[in-house]
């Protein structure tokens, strides 16, 4: 069932993996008091912190929440409590924090992982290839990603049937609630959100994540409406704008004069994607603090931006150059999903860190990666639309004029490179940071192994 992210991986050799195994491994809310980075020779001492809700990560992270765990991170591998300090894999490391390190587990953990197939030793065995199984020959290279954190099938599942009854009853997917069930979107949330186990809490960000992926599937098909809001003729194309220009009043409502506000609500009313964001973002509210709406409001809106600009190279049949996509491809990628990270987790990360350029790399850093992750696992469903979806291996192969197995070998690479930068950067961003800002890291860690796992096995984008 689980996928392990590498059968292989390289040991990491970035010249701070002592510095992210300490910060991400440490099962404390807040970094070492004082750690030292291998080249510094002054201490970085964390900065204090005074978020209204410091309260709620005062308490040890989650012990399933371990950071860098598994193949994928074999440089970053903890040392065994009972092994030698002089010999640990991080030198630089103050022994106290060595000695708390925990084992890394064998395994998936949690309700339902008994009935997991099992390799040598307990663990979960890793799939004998990965290959891309909706119409496409290209195997997909192993990747330096981390396992999942748990795995609890019980726990998706009860996400699962929140969102098909939600769906239902506002009449999203209607037809295709089968397709919907068979995505395992609850899985999704279940792996990339380890620090809960709270499945309404889950449920609220699976509502925003499925609204976001029914744009997609709505407005940006070959066979969207053709109608504009209003009821009149005019072409997908042209309306995906005015739609998405909708989709944001059904978030951050429009206070209209008096006269126009029934109008309005007609509009939101009578499509089941903006009645599907207007529910999700109620329901988010009963968890978020104002700002962390407000976040994941921007998050999507530069998300809308996005999809504007590959509206635009299909209506021109334009194939963008390779920095232009990757460029396009921030923002539209897996940042709405990750910016409620902390909300799911019950803690708030103030705006002044998550907006900090340095927190930004990183966390951009990472949703690019989880992104490649999403490029290589779609091409196969994606060839199918008929030159309408972009992914980085078709563009690749336009622009560099190679064949698609060298482009997906390529964007592999691009993947791996991301990981590596995310592992060196959070690292330094953690020394500075709040206690708050660690636990996100960790997190961004722990949702990119279980999007990559739920990629490699959902069939959205697999036929069996």
């Amino acid at each position: 069932m689980s996928v392990l992210s590498r059968a292989a991986a390289p040991p990491a050799t970035d010249e701070v993996a002592a510095a992210v195994a300490a910060l991400l491994s440490d099962l404390a809310s807040a970094p070492p008091a004082v750690l030292v980075l291998p080249g510094f020779t002054d201490h970085l001492t964390p900065q204090p912190h005074s978020s209204p809700l410091a309260g709620m990560t005062a308490g040890p992270v989650p012990r399933r929440l371990l950071g860098p765990v598994g193949l994928g991170a074999a440089g970053l591998l903890l040392t065994p409590p009972d092994s030698d300090p002089e010999t640990a894999v991080a030198p630089n490391v103050p022994d106290s924090v060595i000695r708390t390190w925990p084992r890394i587990p064998a395994g998936p953990t949690g309700l339902g992982t008994s009935g997991l197939p099992s390799g040598p030793g307990g663990t979960v065995a890793p799939p004998a290839a990965e290959t891309s199984t909706a119409g496409g020959p290209e195997s997909i290279p192993p990747l330096y990603c981390p396992p999942p954190v748990r795995d609890e099938p019980v726990l998706a599942e009860a996400v699962n049937a929140g969102i098909i009854a939600w769906a239902e009853a506002i009449g999203l997917y209607e037809g295709r609630l089968d397709d919907l069930r068979k995505a395992d979107f609850g899985r999704l949330i279940m792996l990339a959100h380890p620090d809960c186990d709270n499945a309404d809490r889950l449920l609220a960000v699976a509502k925003c994540a499925v609204s976001e992926w029914s744009v997609d599937d709505y407005y940006c098909e070959e066979d969207a409406d053709p109608h504009a809001p209003d009821g009149s003729m005019s072409t997908a194309e042209a309306e995906l704008g005015p739609r998405l220009e909708l989709a944001m009043a059904g978030m951050d409502p429009a206070h209209l004069p008096a006269k126009y506000v029934t109008q309005l609500e007609r509009a939101l009313a009578a499509d089941p994607i903006l009645r599907a964001f207007r529910t999700s973002f109620e329901h988010l509210a009963h968890y978020a603090t104002p700002a962390q709406s407000a976040r994941l409001r921007t998050e999507i809106g530069g998300w809308f931006i996005a999809l504007g600009a590959e509206a635009g190279w299909r209506t021109a049949g334009r194939m963008p150059p390779v920095w232009e996509y990757l460029t396009n491809r921030q923002p539209h990628s897996f940042l709405p999903c990750m910016a409620p990270i902390d909300l799911v987790g019950g803690y708030e990360l103030g705006a002044a860190e998550y907006c900090h350029p340095q927190v930004r790399r990183v966390v951009t850093t990472a949703a690019l990666a989880a992104q490649m992750v999403n490029d290589l696992y779609s091409m196969a469903r994606e060839d199918l639309s008929g030159g309408r979806e972009f992914n980085l291996p078709t563009v690749l192969a336009a622009e560099e004029q190679c064949s698609r197995a060298d482009a997906v070998r390529r964007t592999a690479d691009v993947h791996d490179e991301l990981m590596h930068r995310f592992e060196r950067e959070a690292a330094v961003a953690a020394a500075g940071g709040s206690p708050e800002l660690h636990r996100f890291l960790v997190g961004l860690w722990s949702w990119m192994g279980g999007n990559r796992a739920w990629h490699a096995q959902s069939r959205r984008y697999h036929d069996h």
